[in-house]
């Protein structure tokens, strides 16, 4: 029995939808395990790129049975037009390859205007994508919140829970509402939400996702006794990890491996690999600590040459110099057996390559990553580029520079790099 979980190790955004449409092939079922709408996986397969939010990344693959998983909050309007929007590309989405755990979180209407209302009130902005995720984990947290099991209540019940969910909303948008009118923030006055346009929304939803919403448990355990393969498919990333990231700069969930496991539904000691994805440089979208980040030309030359803008929001990502100090954190807390490294054919383009290997911090030089890390001042090593990935398809007929930039990657963080990426094409993949 194999279950196989795919995480990211940077900022998000590391070409994990990629990753795990490959390791699908061999797959029974692909779990998403965390995150909403605010997670963008892309992945380009036979030459056609397809950008997902909510749907695990081997949907493409009619034969597996994509599953969101418990951890996931999804909001019901997005994830039923990323559905229909993937049918009308051709891709098949139906009972028999796609299922929704009865215990994902719904994110709701006044979800978003809540993630607004504290972006507004924060000196000090996170730079959330807006899409109600971080406010949906907190009703979650608070115990208030609806579940996609919910739906299928009788009319009442389900609006008791409702008016149950938006009383903190309503009282919270009164008093924006006051300051707004006093001119103390120059926003748009926050709408006061009914039960009943809630409920509406359940209604209108319900309809188009009810199939597909089901207990996942028995068909995770019939295949776990199969010995079928599993594998769990991560969001966002460890740094934007809510108890070991770049707090308060992280995302609401736990991205990492531990909290991925727990999203799915999967006890740790059935995973036998734990896969973490890097780019061959380091990306990074809305505020927060960056200690490699390029405010230069390089960085504007590198996001240009990886497209590096956001799936989501479609803002530019910022960009830096690869951290291993950042990476080889991740080792232990992560239960690394390999790394996927992306974007080598981009960072082939550059002459010179500097990595991060140590942090100037309170006087000496450190190799571990403090609380404070905004505090840090990179220490780097200089590599050689200039290296072209095309026509390679082994690490042998790889650049000797391309090779070399990898075994320092697996020298200094202890960790093999088992998946090369040398092109956006998932086939663009080396395997060692």
């Amino acid at each position: 029995m194999a279950v196989k979980m795919i995480v990211g190790l940077q900022y998000g955004d590391e070409g994990k939808g990629r990753a795990v449409h490959y390791e699908a092939k061999n797959a029974s079922i692909v779990i998403r395990a965390t995150g909403g709408s605010n997670a963008g996986h892309t992945v380009v397969a036979n030459g056609k790129k397809y950008a997902m939010h909510l749907l695990p990344s081997s949907i493409i693959r009619p034969e597996v049975l994509s599953v969101v998983g418990p951890g996931v909050v999804a909001d019901l309007k997005i994830l039923a037009e990323e559905i229909e929007q993937m049918k009308n590309e051709g891709v098949k989405v139906e009972r028999d390859n796609f299922v929704v755990s009865e215990r994902t979180h719904i994110t709701f209407p006044h979800h978003k205007q809540l993630d607004r209302l504290y972006e507004m009130l924060k000196s000090e902005k996170v730079g959330t994508t807006g899409r109600g995720v971080g406010t949906t984990y907190e009703e979650k947290a608070r115990r208030t919140n609806l579940r996609m099991h919910d739906l299928f209540l009788e009319p009442s019940k389900l609006k008791e829970k409702i008016e149950e969910n938006l009383k903190v909303y309503n009282v919270l948008v009164a008093e924006a509402n006051k300051l707004i009118e006093k001119n103390v923030y120059n926003e748009e006055k926050f709408p006061i939400i009914t039960v009943q346009e809630e409920y509406d929304y359940c209604m209108e939803y319900k309809g188009k996702l009810q199939e597909f919403i089901t207990d996942i448990h028995p068909i995770l355990d019939k295949a776990i006794e199969k010995d079928e393969l599993i594998i769990i498919e991560g969001a966002q990333s460890f740094w934007l990890d809510n108890d070991h990231g770049d707090y308060p700069m992280t995302t609401s969930s736990n991205p990492n491996s531990s909290g991925t496991a727990s999203g799915a539904g999967i006890g740790p000691t059935l995973i036998k690999e734990v896969i973490g994805v890097i780019k061959a440089y380091t990306s990074r979208v809305g505020n927060g600590p960056f200690i490699t980040e390029q405010l230069n030309k390089t960085g504007d030359s590198i996001r240009d040459w990886g497209h590096e803008y956001g799936t989501t929001t479609g803002r530019p990502r910022r960009i830096g110099w690869l951290d291993l100090v950042m990476i080889k954190h991740t080792k232990n807390t992560s239960g690394l057996t390999s790394l996927c490294i992306n974007h080598m054919d981009t960072m082939g383009k550059l002459d010179k390559i500097n990595v991060c290997v140590g942090y100037k911090y309170k006087g000496e030089i450190i190799k571990h990553v403090p609380i404070d890390k905004e505090n840090c001042e990179a220490v780097y090593e200089e590599l050689k580029g200039g290296w072209n990935t095309d026509g390679a398809n082994t690490f042998e007929e790889l650049p000797k520079e391309a090779q070399e930039y990898i075994k320092f990657i697996e020298d200094y963080t202890g960790v093999k790099v088992k998946y090369i990426g040398v092109g956006a094409d998932e086939k663009r993949t080396i395997i060692r």
